[in-house]
């Protein structure tokens, strides 16, 4: 069993409701705290390089954010449809929202059918396993059916899908975010359209920070940056469950670096949870991170799983997030509950515009 979770109540005030841009700040300009044993200290996310060492690798996830949110109608009223991931029989797994985005839509039944923009038509298949709770039913497997086709005939595959989805999708946004911004707004600097086409539902928000003046004084300074891609699903919010399938590749060169620079006594930074997930998931047997692919149902709950990563930075989660737990498990349950208070106590703001944290604590003999 992983620690126990920090908590705390997070008032609305302290929600970042629009980008940092619309705040009259750059990317790098939001918040940094950094969390050693040592203490914390309070900076701005363009200083990042002066808290780490020559030597040190940081790892990005490259994953593109892709427009996953969609109106839909039904007989029981308006929704909204979030794509969060697709499966090798064509079927995508959704999430139904209310329209105003204060939460999810529980009462659905299976065979509902959903009309969308454009002609097209979702019908709910089968609950998605990993999200079975008393209240109702939050993601499900659903066939997306083009113009002309009825009942379960002419399910779309997942590029037919993303082809309509850059139509007539746009980002998914939940309630505490103020307005509608484009997908520019979602995308990190080291975003690339990977070759099938596939992306993030939702933005590797840890990277937003980052910009090209980061990243050049990141490499002055002597410190090495890798890729790895994870695509993620619909965040787990709600109730604090436990991730869901996701796609990731951790390429031969990201593998090298991470080896090249445990060898020479550097510490591997992964920038959120995701790359976290990645490297920990391409950690074989033999002890070390290989090049890999495919799909990780990896949840870290504890120190003694963690094996490749020795510092992680991160925006701030809330009370319920299960990104806490996998918190706990790389900086320990002291150290992450240490941040959150300080954080608290120092104004900063949560969520994917919100500000950022480096924790850092001392390496594990296991790692």
């Amino acid at each position: 069993m992983g620690a126990q979770r920090v908590a705390f109540d997070l008032p609305r005030h302290r929600v970042a409701a629009v980008p940092p841009e619309a705040r009259g700040l750059r990317r790098e300009e939001v918040a940094l705290l950094v969390a050693r044993p040592s203490g914390i200290e309070h900076s701005v996310f363009a200083r990042l390089a002066e808290f780490l060492e020559a030597g040190d690798l940081v790892v990005v996830n490259q994953s593109e954010t892709q427009a996953r949110a969609v109106d839909a109608r039904s007989p029981s009223g308006p929704a909204t449809v979030h794509f969060s991931q697709p499966s090798l029989v064509g079927t995508w797994e959704v999430e139904l929202r209310r329209p105003d985005q204060s939460g999810p839509l529980l009462d659905a039944e299976r065979g509902a059918r959903y009309e969308l923009p454009d002609g097209y038509g979702l019908r709910l298949i089968t609950p998605a396993d990993r999200t079975a709770r008393p209240d109702g039913i939050r993601l499900w497997r659903a066939a997306l059916t083009p113009p002309g086709h009825i009942g379960s005939q002419g399910s779309a595959a997942a590029h037919a899908v993303l082809a309509y989805l850059r139509k007539a999708g746009r980002p998914i946004r939940y309630d505490y975010v103020s307005g509608s911004w484009p997908i520019a707004a979602y995308q990190t600097v080291f975003a690339r359209r990977s070759v099938d086409g596939l992306g993030s539902a939702e933005m590797p928000s840890a990277a937003r920070p980052f910009s090209r003046r980061v990243v050049t004084s990141l490499r002055k300074r002597g410190i090495r940056l890798a890729r790895v891609t994870l695509h993620t699903g619909v965040s787990s919010q709600e109730l604090g469950e436990t991730p869901g399938h996701e796609w990731f590749e951790v390429s031969p060169r990201t593998a090298r670096a991470v080896a090249e620079t445990r060898a020479a006594g550097g510490r591997v930074v992964a920038v959120g949870t995701t790359v976290t997930r990645a490297l920990e998931t391409a950690h074989s047997t033999t002890g070390r991170v290989e090049a890999m692919s495919g799909w990780t149902d990896l949840v870290l709950q504890s120190p003694e799983q963690v094996r490749v990563v020795d510092g992680l930075i991160t925006g701030w989660h809330p009370p319920q997030a299960s990104h806490l737990d996998l918190l706990n498990a790389v900086a320990g349950a002291e150290l992450t509950a240490e941040a959150y208070e300080a954080a608290l106590e120092g104004g900063y703001l949560w969520h994917e515009f919100g500000d950022s944290a480096l924790l850092l604590p001392n390496r594990l003999p296991s790692r």
